[in-house]
């Protein structure tokens, strides 16, 4: 009897909430996205003379692909969690928005080599900026966090 066989393998199949799927295809689409940014990276670093891309597409390429896994993580916190559909969907969507235009600012810097830090001489704007994205990020996580302890532990 061939362990292998296909008809003594059956297909689990999980049904995942919409929230869960969209999130599941925000990590698709920004895992994409870095694969891409790599091969933009890779140019760089072969037509260069010191074999090195401008440090905005080395930063976006990274953050692609560490925000793509995220992104990953923030699904199973999303599936996991106690909360409505909606309440799920919007935590999830802040951080996800983040993450992109986290990625897009360092696209444009990488393409316009218009800075190496993009803190050097920033505006009261790009401050702004930033707190929000560091209440989005941890706010939208936080309550994916509580949902999951809600729905795993306390329910």
């Amino acid at each position: 009897m061939d362990p292998l066989d296909s008809h003594l393998l059956s297909a689990a199949t999980v049904e995942l909430g919409p929230d869960t799927r969209l999130t599941l295809l925000a990590a698709g689409l920004i895992f994409l996205l870095a694969l891409g940014l790599g091969v933009w990276k890779y140019r760089q670093m072969a037509t260069s003379a010191d074999h090195l891309a401008h440090p905005y597409v080395d930063i976006a390429h990274r953050a692609a692909l560490l925000y793509s896994f995220a992104t990953l993580l923030i699904a199973v916190f999303v599936e996991l969690s106690s909360w409505p559909t909606w309440v799920n969907l919007a935590a999830a969507g802040v951080l996800v928005f983040f993450f992109v235009v986290a990625i897009a600012s360092y696209i444009v810097h990488g393409a316009l080599k218009d800075t190496t830090n993009q803190f050097d001489g920033a505006s009261p704007a790009t401050h702004v900026g930033m707190v929000a994205l560091i209440v989005g990020e941890m706010g939208g996580f936080a309550v994916l966090l509580a949902g999951f302890v809600d729905g795993q532990f306390l329910s």
